[in-house]
């Protein structure tokens, strides 16, 4: 489990994963911790890769869009301690929340909007 540390008052001295790892595990977080920032489009077309397939390290991966959006959630400091989870269906992003989460989900839907290679955010309450 991660420390946490932000200059959120609400959080510090929380422990959490965050999404990238609670979503896609640890390794995916490892990965991108190793990995320098991506530029999306140039790796999408030195691999001959749909941008949505780009994932943490430039290489092609079948959810690159959604392990992006889901590290830029926890660069933007969002908790990942409300049910919210991200997937993708082309270059769709797709945020299922559960009620816990509307109190952040406008944030969460600004920030996978601003993730390179997608072109739309749909939200949808977990049922």
């Amino acid at each position: 489990m991660w420390l946490y540390i932000c200059d959120r008052p609400q959080l510090r001295g929380k422990n959490f994963m965050g999404f990238l790892s609670k979503l896609f595990g640890k390794k995916e977080e490892e990965k991108a911790a190793k990995s320098p920032k991506v530029s999306v489009s140039s790796a999408a077309k030195e691999n001959s890769i749909p941008p949505e397939k780009v994932g943490l390290d430039g290489k092609f991966d079948e959810s690159g869009l959604a392990k992006r959006v889901a590290k830029a959630l926890d660069d933007a400091n969002i908790s990942d301690e409300v049910g919210l989870w991200v997937a993708q269906s082309g270059s769709k992003v797709i945020l299922k929340y559960n009620e816990d989460a509307k109190s952040i989900l406008d944030r969460a839907e600004q920030v996978a909007k601003g993730v390179d290679g997608a072109s739309g955010v749909e939200t949808m309450p977990n049922a």
